[in-house]
């Protein structure tokens, strides 16, 4: 804590972090610009909380072809909306538009990042996103439930390889169901690749990422052939 106290660069993100003006919603005026705190991305969407609101959002990025998302868990990030931030996706209702790449400011951790993830943590009210199984019909959805769920898992979460295809799967129980999802998070992903191991859990999963996994992030997809599926966008320390 002193070694961080000393450094200009960590007192600054600090600062900004922590005297950001507060607002009551999130601002999604168009070319408005935002400040966020990553909790997991991929080049379909980044999933951050609103520094001014501490809500949850989903950015999409215009990253270019073939270059792939470099943000990580808890990375400070400043993004401009587009002029249409195409709020319309009833699948996907916290979703906004970036008019470009975000700027990675820095990191930032602690006692309120824990807070705010205590805070955001899904309640039991029904299984994952309202529906059981992998995905749902896009016609299906009404812009009633969101997109994002962050869950403190009962059981797990435990990582699993499937040699046969290369996928990564996260496994872990909440509130009695036994929820099996494709893992998109590239750090666990490189992770289990790197044990040659087919399943990862307890102390050699948190020992192999480098901390205990404390919330699983998942997500709805965009539209696939007409279903939005769940997916682990992200494993997050306690904060």
């Amino acid at each position: 804590m002193a070694l961080l106290g000393r450094d200009p660069a960590a007192r600054a993100i600090r600062r900004l972090v922590e005297h950001t003006p507060a607002r009551s919603s999130v601002d999604v005026s168009p070319d408005s610009l935002a400040l966020g705190l990553v909790l997991g991305s991929t080049n379909e969407s980044t999933t951050v909380i609103d520094l001014a609101s501490h809500a949850i959002v989903r950015w999409r990025v215009p990253w270019p072809e073939g270059v792939e998302t470099d943000l990580a868990v808890f990375d400070v990030v400043e993004g401009q909306l587009a002029a249409d931030v195409e709020r319309d996706d009833l699948a996907q209702p916290e979703a906004v538009t970036l008019a470009d790449l975000p700027r990675r400011l820095g990191t930032y951790r602690g006692r309120r990042v824990r807070h705010w993830l205590e805070q955001l943590a899904s309640p039991a009210d029904g299984p994952l996103f309202g529906f059981r199984g992998p995905s749902a019909p896009y016609w299906e959805f009404r812009g009633e439930r969101p997109s994002v769920a962050l869950i403190a898992a009962d059981r797990g979460p435990q990582l699993l390889r499937r040699h046969d295809d290369g996928s990564t799967w996260v496994r872990f129980g909440w509130f009695g169901d036994d929820v099996w999802l494709l893992c998109e998070d590239q750090h666990a992903i490189r992770t289990i690749e790197a044990t040659r191991r087919s399943s990862l859990s307890g102390k050699d999963l948190a020992t192999a990422l480098g901390f205990r996994p404390t919330y699983v992030l998942t997500t709805l997809s965009r539209p696939l052939d007409g279903h939005c599926y769940k997916s682990c966008t992200g494993l997050l320390p306690r904060g």
